[in-house]
């Protein structure tokens, strides 16, 4: 089905002007047009960014009993634009059906930050709350005045006010409205409603997104098309190296594409692209353009890489240290040690990144996708030397990439060729440009030491981690105008931290240290969903099912005993449960037969919530391929604002597991990444997802701490401990490919 063109325009003064609109509380500005682009973004030059301290920023109520919600967080498919709505509509009592929110661009949404860590619900959620109780706080104050009833004593139901004296007296929120605006701030301080009266939050209700993808309507960022566009192509080394040395041209012979009608090479520096009136003149051209690339050779390679950073010189820091660890050890009753090894992993979106730019003189409109439209935007206008305020940015949802992938590479990629063609381009990148080029999980070295007592009680823990951090400069970026490859300081969840380590179990004596290394020797390093998460529950759940057979206890069992707080223990229990868990206390080594079967358990997360899960899998002893049958996952992330968004959110992380798990590595030489393809970088198939169970624990009185990444860990732990119950060898390093699982099967050790 060939998708619609995009033509419909939208924007903040429009969609007053629509029907008598109220936007509570309009905070007056000169938002001019400057230039209004062929998709109509407006060039606003007024403040780059409406104010956060007015309740039109938020919230505007419509003459027709309707109210647009102004959410500054970004669609991905997690569900986030149906559940905060659903929170915007309990506070202000209307219906599902009477509220919407607008497509998410610069200038006229509000800035809530990155759309990561599962903050559009758990930091984004209590300011879309609180400004719509404060919005019907100021709408009950209106009706009171208008139906002379007090307050306390009016009701409603579906923006229709009524007053308790004469249920017939009664004025809708639009009724109220009258196209007047309120010129209120926003305060935060008005009450929010008891979880005890809520009708729509907690409830299951279907996306409102899912309709239009299901019909292939929805417009996704590839969809998009401009009347009057170049098409656009990146030029680059098949592979990138090491993210210090970028990309360096020594030659380019623009006579190689000169049979090829309308194509141009555009180049600044180092940066390489096409630019076409057709696109697959643009494709034929970025192939067949010869580059001469410097391509130095200081990468590990992907068999060395471990030894690096382990040699590497480290900047150490020591996140937790209580008790004392030495003693402790030197008194357990066991003690295991061991060292786990964790690979890079590329987003690998189905659909590779795309961009629009329309660059002017003095300003620009790009559409693209992003997690972050003000960060994306001031990267852009970085790279084309403009004020901020002078870029616009649309967001537009792309194929799922689950963390920082290559939006922001391409949408600069769009614009500097954008600017040096004087014409609107769209950027796609090809699949190599994507799996070659991306922005990987960090690989990972993990050495940890745990010690029980006699009792099955963890006296000690202490865990050392080597990674780099991750990168702070877009390829373009580094190409076009030479920025120095720079990394990030970054949140905790780029490097060894509490918040996953030790974080569930009541340990008297800890020490974490994390050790960084200098990520410009390395690949490029980014968010992937769980962010380590992954490679510290694989280190830590294997350490702790060890441990136990040790004690001579039950993996469940074992946790239970180590157990931190009643919300780890509420989701241990609900997923063993579920899964029917049975006592195993010793490990098992299976005799005869060609298939193993395995069942393992384990506990993780990601910053704030609870989650755990069980695994069941298969392994041919002849091959070595392990199939994962059966994911069970339950997870505790406060307050549910939507199960179903949250259900389909870990039927996601459970597939996703297994595929890292079992199947995703990033490979490279001392040259270059050689993992360009499908072939080369398999995922799991369609035909190879496991079944799914998920638990949602819900707590309506706690605060919502998200759910969108908890999952990952304890599901490709519980993995790794179902093969070890399946074959009695214990496993060091993933992905757990047949290529490593028979030679180690055959060993009969790791």
């Amino acid at each position: 089905m060939k998708p619609a063109t995009e033509t419909l325009v939208f924007p903040r003064r429009d969609l007053l002007k629509a029907g008598g609109a109220l936007l509570i509380g309009f905070a007056i500005r000169d938002a001019s047009r400057a230039q209004t682009g062929p998709e109509g973004i407006a060039m606003v030059t007024g403040p780059d960014q409406p104010d956060p301290n007015r309740l039109d920023t938020w919230i505007a109520v419509h003459a027709d009993n309707t109210a647009t919600i102004f959410i500054g967080f970004v669609e991905l498919g997690q569900g986030c634009t149906t559940a905060l709505l659903q929170m915007a509509a309990e506070e202000l009592d209307l219906s599902m059906s009477q509220v919407k929110s607008i497509r998410l661009e610069s200038h006229t949404m509000p800035n809530q930050g990155g759309t990561v860590a599962s903050a559009a619900i758990a930091r984004g959620g209590p300011r879309i709350r609180s400004a719509a109780a404060e919005a019907r706080q100021a709408l009950l104050k209106m009706a009171s005045l208008k139906l002379d009833e007090p307050v306390d004593r009016l009701t409603v139901s579906e923006g229709v006010v009524s007053g308790a004296g004469n249920p017939r007296k009664s004025v809708t929120y639009g009724q109220l409205v009258g196209g007047k605006p309120f010129n209120l701030p926003y305060t935060g301080t008005a009450p929010l409603k008891s979880f005890r009266d809520y009708k729509v939050v907690g409830q299951p209700i279907p996306r409102l997104d899912i309709p239009e993808k299901a019909a292939g309507k929805y417009m996704h960022m590839q969809h998009v098309r401009i009347p009057g566009m170049l098409h656009g192509r990146i030029v680059r080394p098949a592979g990138q190296g090491a993210y210090g040395d970028g990309a360096s041209v020594l030659s380019v012979d623009e006579a190689s594409i000169a049979g090829i009608p309308g194509a141009r090479v555009i180049r600044k520096r180092d940066f390489v692209g096409i630019v076409a009136p057709n696109e697959w003149d643009a494709v034929r051209a970025a192939r067949q353009l010869k580059v001469s690339w410097d391509r130095p050779g200081a990468l590990p390679g992907t068999g060395a890489v471990y030894q690096q950073m382990l040699a590497a010189k480290t900047t150490d820091r020591i996140v937790a240290d209580s008790g004392d660890v030495t003693a402790a050890f030197a008194s357990s009753a066991h003690v295991v040690s061991q060292t786990y090894r964790c690979p890079y992993q590329v987003h690998a979106p189905f659909g590779p990144n795309c961009a629009f730019a329309d660059v002017k003189a003095d300003s620009a409109q790009v559409m693209c996708s992003t997690q972050n439209i003000y960060e994306t935007r001031r990267k852009v206008a970085q790279v084309l030397g403009l004020a901020v305020e002078k870029v616009a940015v649309r967001y537009y949802e792309g194929s799922g990439t689950y963390g920082r992938s290559c939006y922001d590479d391409a949408a600069e990629a769009a614009a500097i060729l954008s600017q040096a063609a004087s014409q609107p381009v769209r950027v796609q990148f090809m699949r190599w440009d994507e799996h070659g080029w991306g922005n990987f999980g960090p690989a990972h070295v993990g050495e940890i030491r745990v010690g029980i007592d006699a009792a099955g009680k963890i006296t000690a823990y202490e865990y050392h981690g080597w990674q780099h951090h991750w990168n702070a400069t877009e390829t373009s970026e580094q190409l076009a105008l030479g920025t120095p490859a720079a990394e990030s300081a970054g949140p905790g969840s780029q490097q060894v931290s509490n918040f996953n380590l030790a974080a569930m179990y009541a340990i008297p004596n800890l020490r974490l240290v994390n050790h960084r290394v200098d990520g410009s020797r390395f690949l490029k390093g980014s968010n992937l969903r769980s962010p380590l998460d992954v490679s510290f529950s694989f280190a830590q759940e294997q350490t702790i099912d060890e441990l136990a057979f040790l004690a001579g206890l039950d993996p469940y069992e074992f946790r239970k005993r180590n157990i931190k707080d009643e919300r780890w223990l509420g989701v241990l229990d609900a997923v063993a449960k579920t899964a029917n868990w049975t006592p195993r206390a010793r490990e098992r080594r299976q005799a005869g037969g060609r298939i193993a079967t395995g069942r393992g358990i384990a506990l993780g997360t990601h910053t704030t919530s609870y989650a755990a899960a069980v695994a069941d899998v298969e392994v041919d002893r002849e091959t070595g391929k392990i199939v994962a049958r059966h994911l069970y996952g339950a997870i505790d992330a406060g307050l549910c604002v939507n199960p179903g968004c949250l259900e389909n959110q870990m039927s996601g992380m459970l597939v996703q597991a297994a595929s890292r798990m079992l199947k995703e590595e990033v490979t490279f030489t001392t040259s270059n990444v050689t993992s360009l393809d499908w072939d080369s970088y398999p995922i799991l198939r369609f035909e190879e997802c496991p079944t799914v169970t998920t638990i949602v624990v819900q707590h309506l009185d706690q605060k919502p701490s998200g759910g969108g990444e908890e999952m990952m860990g304890p599901a490709a732990a519980a993995i790794a401990n179902a093969l070890s119950d399946a074959t009695g060898v214990r496993w060091r390093e993933y992905p757990l490919t047949p290529a490593r699982v028979l030679p180690t099967l055959q060993r009969g050790s790791a």
